[in-house]
């Protein structure tokens, strides 16, 4: 499971000898390596608690996917992982309690699970309407000359910049320039043309979700956890039995009657 930014990692690893039995090692050392490529060496106990198992604490710093890498000498074994780090604000539909709550969860036993859940249902939702939470969208756009630019993530709710991607380009003042946050599309009062590439920093979202948006998202949500739990196709007599067709893109990961609901917010084609 994802691990939260800040949050400390527990690294373990085995060390085994050639027969493929548990051993102590005269080195060990476990090397991360951060999503920008530096890397940190947390410290090992070593001779570990139990023979041939070894674990390290590492304070994680950065969002993003890392790597890690055990190394063992006397005897000589080496072991391999990966560990993902959520961002400090994940863009999540709705909160954990609410999860729960639809999924008639009363335990925290199942709580990392349920919050990947969350970030799942969000994506598929997100794949239908566009960004639901609020955050930051960064994105260069690469034509030369323009009379508008349209902005990838939809809704957008406000630029906080636009600039000349190359050196001597031209860059614009926010103040001049016109956004419809519906469209995404992007030109200045004036009427005059801009010059490209331009990289655009800008706010997108919604700063309410809709009603039909959120209870498709819990339906998304309620199926996933169901196939979790059992056969990966919809059965009839059961709650999800309505996913009788795959949709495009996303095969049977998402209920008709979810689809339904988020319909009437749904992104035009090409803009998914």
């Amino acid at each position: 499971m994802p691990f939260d930014l800040g949050a400390t990692a527990r690294l373990t690893a085995e060390c085994r000898d050639a027969g493929g039995t548990l051993a102590n090692a005269t080195t060990a050392v476990v090397t991360v390596t951060l999503p920008d490529g530096s890397t940190a060496t947390p410290a090992v106990t070593n001779p570990p608690a139990q023979t041939g198992q070894y674990r390290a604490d590492y304070v994680t710093v950065q969002a993003g996917r890392h790597t890690v890498r055990w190394q063992f000498t006397g005897p000589a074994h080496a072991y391999v992982d990966v560990l993902d780090v959520r961002e400090a604000e994940p863009a999540w539909l709705f909160s954990l309690a609410d999860a729960k709550e639809q999924l008639n969860l009363t335990t925290s036993n199942q709580d990392e699970e349920v919050r990947d859940k969350i970030g799942a249902t969000t994506r598929a939702v997100e794949w239908f309407v566009g960004p639901v939470a609020v955050r930051t969208v960064t994105e260069v756009h690469q034509a030369a000359v323009m009379q508008t630019l349209a902005l990838r993530k939809v809704p957008a709710l406000s630029l906080t910049s636009v600039a000349a991607v190359l050196d001597g380009g031209t860059s614009y003042e926010t103040s001049a320039l016109d956004l419809d946050g519906d469209t995404g599309v992007v030109q200045r009062r004036d009427g005059g043309l801009m010059y490209g590439p331009l990289r655009v920093v800008y706010r997108a979202g919604r700063l309410i979700v809709p009603e039909n948006i959120r209870e498709g998202g819990e339906l998304i949500l309620q199926h996933l956890w169901r196939t979790r739990q059992g056969p990966g196709r919809p059965q009839l007599g059961v709650g999800d039995f309505d996913v009788t067709e795959p949709i495009p893109g996303l095969g049977y990961a998402i209920p008709n009657r979810a689809l339904q609901l988020l319909s009437p917010d749904q992104l035009p084609p090409g803009m998914a």
